[in-house]
């Protein structure tokens, strides 16, 4: 019975670090919030001067703790298991210590996505660098662009 309740809990937890992976907001030039479909943009025409490849953090740079939280969970049930009496609770404590830092590096991870960075010269000269997540679109020094703004947002499209 013990076994059986270490693996319920084991599965939801795993199960909860899986979901939080699908809630990210994004950056790309293709999705659009429910707010911001059918709001006028201001649109601007400019050329490409430069293209960086970067790398956005879909956490802020700030851990939920989250994984650090279920990785020392998952790493204590599962160190605990090992052994008998004293034993189980020394590698219990050494599994969540490396759970917590194995399931701190797994959410930093999940939380980075590939971007671009997009340095743009619009036609009155002024420069603008607009940072967006990486869709596939091919973006080379001198095309011509169009920038989207709305509410503090700009995308970069051709």
């Amino acid at each position: 019975m013990r076994t059986t309740s270490r693996l319920i809990v084991a599965t939801l937890i795993a199960g909860s670090l899986a979901m939080s992976g699908c809630a990210v907001n994004s950056s790309s030039p293709d999705v659009f919030t429910a707010s911001q479909a059918q709001r006028e943009q201001t649109v601007r025409m400019a050329t490409v001067d430069s293209v960086r490849a970067v790398r956005i953090s879909t956490n802020n740079g700030q851990p939920s703790g989250l994984g650090a939280a279920g990785g020392a969970a998952l790493g204590a049930l599962a160190g605990s298991s090992i052994g008998g009496g004293r034993g189980s609770v020394a590698t219990g404590i050494v599994g969540g210590i490396g759970g917590a830092v194995a399931g701190n590096a797994v959410e930093n991870r999940v939380a980075m996505r590939d971007g671009i960075e997009i340095t743009v010269r619009l036609d009155n000269g002024d420069m603008r660098a607009i940072t967006q997540t990486a869709t596939g679109e091919i973006f080379r020094a001198g095309d011509r662009v169009r920038l989207l703004s709305s509410g503090g947002v700009t995308r970069v499209t051709h």
